[in-house]
């Protein structure tokens, strides 16, 4: 018996190149069979969003512009009120702030419920941002049926900083719709210029401080004696490009810097270990494509990284904060035992199709919106009564 369809609006600030942004399309592989009729808007035209947009439209999903300027401007609150009445979706799902504030807020105006998930356990500290965050955390709780920390370590910290109220808080793990490429990762190391042995250590994230591709760096350029042949390929793109661009120009032939690339799980297919030694990460989503390449990975034991890998079984987890020596340690350790990784990188594929996949994360969130909707046909129902 197939499920009940509900009518989904997943609203975000934008669709630019962070994972967030990305991951919509991988939900929308999975929607369906669980009857999410799904649909999704966006807030902000920003540079590098036609990636994230042609991978929903590859999944059946047009995305919707709804310009708003501000959290204060009345004119953006207008536009998104007449959006959502228009679509009357069944539910509102909200992603990345600003979302947060207007969505909620226009949602509870016409009586949709909404949640949110919170994909962050920072932001950037400002006077400014700081009080942003404050108007958009109280919106969140005045409006919001669930707001979803992505992981335990992130749920805790969103009770810890007020983003959300305690009966609101839940724990949503996503998925990825990843599958695994294998052999092609021989032309992706011939497009490279990586020779066919070497040894590969992917980092993979948007290029950012708190992504600790400096340490990546400094970890894996030390390690040619001990490990011939390593070399180390960066993917993605972000703020912090130039800068890293120059750190890998005094490595020429060692580190490659690739961009943005679409074909993730065929250049996972030519990676021996992913390398994550991220300073803070709520639930980072490279790690999860890792797992369904059967990529075993070294990141840092933090956030919610422990909830992702289990340390010794589908990878090594390295002491928080990340530094050179102790990610060198951990790569090496596998770069150097063949066997080792064959085993975690197995184990790993294991874990991410029994708790991972994207069909198990449009299930969990089924399950939340269900509750969601009869909680508010309970009220309405008492409200009559």
């Amino acid at each position: 018996m197939e499920p009940h369809p509900i009518r989904v609006h997943m609203l975000i600030d934008s669709l630019g190149m962070g994972g967030a942004e990305f991951l919509l399309g991988d939900l929308a592989v999975g929607a369906e069979a669980v009857g999410i009729d799904m649909s999704v808007g966006y807030l902000h035209e920003v540079d590098g969003d036609r990636a994230a947009q042609s991978r929903l439209r590859e999944r059946g999903v047009e995305p919707l512009h709804v310009p708003v300027s501000s959290l204060v401007a009345p004119g953006g609150y207008r536009r998104l009120r007449r959006h959502l009445r228009e679509l009357a979706p069944d539910l509102v799902h909200t992603h990345l702030g600003a979302s947060d504030a207007v969505g909620g807020l226009s949602a509870r105006s016409l009586g949709i419920p909404a949640v949110s998930t919170v994909h962050v356990m920072e932001w950037p500290r400002s006077r400014a941002n700081d009080l942003r965050v404050q108007l958009i955390s109280a919106a969140r709780r005045g409006s919001m049926a669930r707001v979803i920390g992505v992981s335990e370590p992130a749920r805790r910290w969103l009770l810890d900083h007020r983003w959300g109220r305690p009966e609101q808080l839940v724990t949503v793990h996503n998925g990825v719709a990843g599958v695994p490429r294998p052999g092609a990762g021989r032309a992706i190391r011939s497009a490279l210029g990586i020779e066919e042995g070497a040894l590969v250590v992917t980092m993979l994230s948007v290029l950012r401080e708190a992504k600790g591709h400096d340490l990546g760096i400094a970890a894996t350029v030390g390690l040619h004696e001990r490990v011939p042949g390593i070399h180390l390929l960066i993917v993605g793109d972000g703020p912090a490009r130039e800068r890293l661009s120059a750190l890998a120009a005094e490595h020429l032939g060692d580190v490659t810097l690739a961009g943005h690339r679409d074909d993730v799980m065929e250049v996972l297919d030519a990676t021996d270990v992913l390398l994550h030694p991220s300073r803070i990460d709520a639930f980072p989503g490279a790690l999860l494509e890792a797992m369904a390449a059967g990529v075993p990975v070294v990141a840092t034991d933090v956030g919610g990284i422990p909830d992702i890998v289990e340390d010794g079984v589908s990878g090594i987890l390295v002491p928080a904060p990340p530094m050179p020596a102790t990610l060198r340690e951990a790569v090496a350790a596998l770069l150097t035992d063949a066997p080792r990784r064959e085993r975690m990188g197995r184990r790993a594929r294991e874990r991410f199709e029994l708790e991972f996949s994207v069909e198990r994360w449009a299930e969990r969130l089924r399950a939340l919106y269900d509750e969601v909707l009869r909680e508010r046909s309970t009220r309405r129902g008492s409200t009559r009564r």
